[in-house]
């Protein structure tokens, strides 16, 4: 008997355990239900319903190309405010309705990344200005925001145009040893160049990895390991978002980040050692992090509002990510244009070789329209970024330019939606609406930029009628860097090579993680890439 009773807390405790682990469950599940089912967004029309588990998104994981695809056909289907299934039932609302995203990217702190898109970046890139919300990002921003003026723009010119001269160079070498016809992977080389361009104008530290396949430098190397993870899909990364318990289990990616991270975290400290050295030289603030650092420093700054030393370090990953990926990524579609469209290629060849001198100004480079016309059609066509998502961070009413009607024929000119529901705001299918610029939206005409059509104004982007750089106080903060670069690259390139595609056009489809790429059908396991042909072009021609 006593035996008996020394065993019997135990068993009650465990008892106790296991009834309130399952009363907890059942009640997040009630819960989770009633929220459902109380849903408005069971009101919006929406493509038919897939599976319970998956609900819409199956279309989606199973796709082999981009998702943004399968968005502008529900969108077609549906109009532009659509309810979608999620997982177990889940509700998403996806909206292209130009009066709904002006309200949510211009109220951007109501609706702030879904947690598990916050937990998956901050694994990646730290907890910098793309991750923060609310306050934090205000502070941040105002901070970072001086860097990125036209300014210092033009102090970075030289450098963009040093860069893109060393990759005409090495091509043209290409070229000579091919007998004059070369295969090129651009996103290899185009990576590799605004990788070099982002260490130089952002932290003044030369990486040449141009001229090196192989960084042994252990820096290198962890900025290698920390881009290349945002071109792949690791599913327990992705779980582990959404069941924290998993981080705790071994896993080689994991140990490799957060490697890279200390590294960084090392390679940041001496940044911001040599920066603070150099506070006080002007000629010494050569860089963006330096005029973080300047700029955080400033009595126009109250000491309550600056960075501390954590937030200013955890931009170094953002800058890195943000300021390399999306630009080379754009750089390279753009050329995958051009080759699809030789009438342009020949077009802005002309116009480029037109100039009055090899390296002209930041200006001089602003004043070639039809070099902007086709960057901002890339840019529309295919956004680096195709589609995000956001969350409603409380209940609140979404107005809509465009009613829709629902299952009883009523219509809804607002949505009121609960604190938690998902919002998916589908970039891409937004900059090809046919409705606000016409039946050949989805096709790539530099020339609609001669004269736009007056509906595309009501797109709320902070750049060029589309949201590429989004809109609202979570803009691109360095859109006008990207831009310049983008310039300054496809001036340098497009005067000396003529491009064509080296595999058949629908060998190439896009393949989107964080940022969108080109990939080959054949061969997706490689990861992006797409080889072109260039030869040098005789000017005589």
């Amino acid at each position: 008997m006593p035996r008996l009773l020394s065993y019997q807390p135990w068993k009650m405790l465990v008892l106790v355990v296991i009834s309130v682990f399952v009363g907890y469950c059942s009640f997040q599940i009630v819960q989770f239900c009633w929220r459902q089912h109380t849903s408005f967004l069971h009101l919006i029309p929406g493509p038919k319903e897939g599976s319970f588990i998956f609900g819409n998104l199956r279309e989606v994981l199973l796709m082999k190309g981009n998702p943004s695809v399968e968005h502008e056909q529900w969108l077609q289907r549906c109009g532009p405010t659509l309810s979608l299934k999620g997982f177990f039932g889940m509700r998403l609302l996806m909206t292209i309705d130009t009066k709904a995203l002006t309200h949510i990217l211009f109220n951007a702190y109501d609706y702030p990344k879904p947690s598990i898109t916050r937990t998956l970046l901050t694994e990646v890139i730290g907890q910098g200005i793309i991750i923060a919300e609310g306050d934090e990002h205000k502070r941040q921003r105002k901070v970072m925001s001086p860097a990125f003026s036209h300014s210092h723009i033009l102090q970075f010119h030289d450098i963009f145009m040093e860069k893109a001269t060393q990759l005409r160079q090495i091509w043209t070498s290409e070229c000579l040893k091919s007998s004059g016809k070369a295969q090129i992977d651009t996103v290899s080389y185009l990576s590799r160049l605004t990788l070099d361009i982002m260490a130089l104008t952002g932290f003044n530290f030369k990486t040449d990895t141009l001229n090196a396949e192989d960084t042994p430098n252990k820096v290198h190397r962890a900025i290698r390991e920390l881009l290349q993870t945002t071109k792949e899909i690791q599913t327990m990364r992705i779980f582990s978002a959404i069941c924290p318990i998993l981080r705790w289990i071994p896993n080689e990616g994991r140990t490799r980040m957060q490697a890279t991270d200390e590294t960084l975290d090392d390679f940041g400290r001496q940044l911001l050692a040599e920066a603070r050295i150099g506070d006080t030289n002007e000629s010494s603030v050569n860089n963006l992090f330096s005029l973080f650092v300047r700029a955080n420093g400033s009595p126009d700054v109250p000491i309550g509002q600056r960075m501390s030393e954590a937030d200013v370090l955890s931009q170094i990953p953002a800058l890195l990510l943000a300021g390399h990926e999306t630009t080379s990524a754009a750089v390279t579609w753009t050329l995958y244009f051009l080759c699809r469209h030789p009438r342009v290629q020949k077009k802005l060849r002309k116009e480029l070789l037109a100039a009055s001198t090899d390296a002209p100004t930041v200006d001089e480079m602003n004043a070639l329209p039809y070099l902007d016309w086709v960057i901002r059609e890339t840019l529309r066509v295919n956004p680096p970024v195709p589609s995000l998502a956001r969350v409603a961070g409380k209940d609140d009413v979404i107005p809509l330019r465009q009613p829709f009607k629902d299952s009883r024929g009523t219509s809804h000119y607002s949505i009121p939606i609960k604190e938690g529901e998902l919002i998916i705001i589908p970039i891409m299918a937004m900059n090809r609406d046919k409705s606000l610029w016409g039946d050949d939206a989805a096709e790539f005409r530099p020339e609609r930029w001669e004269k736009i059509p007056e509906a595309v104004n009501a797109i709320p982007g902070v750049w060029s009628n589309t949201l590429s750089f989004l809109g609202g106080p979570r803009s691109c903060i360095g859109y006008r860097f990207s831009i310049a670069q983008m310039k300054v690259i496809l001036f340098v390139l497009i005067r000396e090579f003529e491009l064509e595609l080296a595999v058949p056009c629908e060998e190439i489809i896009s393949k989107s993680t964080v940022v969108q790429w080109p990939t080959l059908k054949s061969d997706p396991a490689h990861g992006p890439q797409m080889p072109i042909f260039v030869r040098v072009h005789h000017k005589e021609e």
